[in-house]
């Protein structure tokens, strides 16, 4: 594991990952939360997150042009890797048309043929990250990658992710047990 990768690990275990009770937003409930926003916000977590996620494109071989996904969680690792490769670009997928202005849903790099890797912060059933590479295809972009920061292993999310991304590969960061035993690890 390259030291950023272990960096960002601990960053999330101590500022994302929170055991208890919570509700998510599939319905479902968890013993434990995860809300990579407060890692991937953070100044140094900025930094490993477009780090870690350009050493994953570039060990893949993939070539994009551009970097999206659905926002709100995917915002900040678009920015993270914009800014740290210099030379691959960002979008944002609305969850919905604009209803005013130019009524676009990918707002920010717009070439349509151009090759992306769609990005998420938490994949739990994968509906954002699904969201996200459709409004893609839709738009005309070639998709040739998906990536999520935390996948959490849920029975569905996985495939249905794995289903709307073929041909494309999808490949998790890290998995919310990695995040959970370092987080122990750190509080122990």
């Amino acid at each position: 594991m390259s030291t950023a990768r272990r960096q960002l690990l601990e960053l999330l275990a101590r500022k994302s990952f929170r055991l208890g009770e919570f509700k998510l937003s599939s319905g479902g409930t968890s013993d434990y939360y995860i809300d990579c926003r407060t890692a991937t916000l953070d100044a140094r977590g900025a930094q490993l997150s477009g780090q870690v996620f350009l050493e994953e494109i570039r060990e893949q071989g993939w070539e994009p042009n551009a970097i999206g996904g659905l926002t709100m969680g995917a915002d900040p690792l678009v920015v993270a890797v914009a800014v740290t490769s210099g030379t691959i670009h960002g979008f944002l997928v609305r969850k919905a048309e604009k209803q005013h202005g130019t009524g676009r849903r990918i707002e920010g790099f717009a070439e349509k043929g151009a090759r992306v890797v769609i990005v998420d912060d938490v994949c739990t059933t994968g509906s954002s990250t699904v969201q996200a590479i459709e409004a893609a295809r839709e738009f005309g972009f070639e998709i040739i990658g998906v990536m999520c920061l935390v996948e959490r292993e849920e029975a569905h999310g996985r495939p249905d992710v794995e289903k709307a991304a073929a041909p494309a590969p999808f490949i998790s960061i890290f998995t919310a047990n990695e995040v959970r035993k370092e987080h122990l690890a750190l509080n122990s």
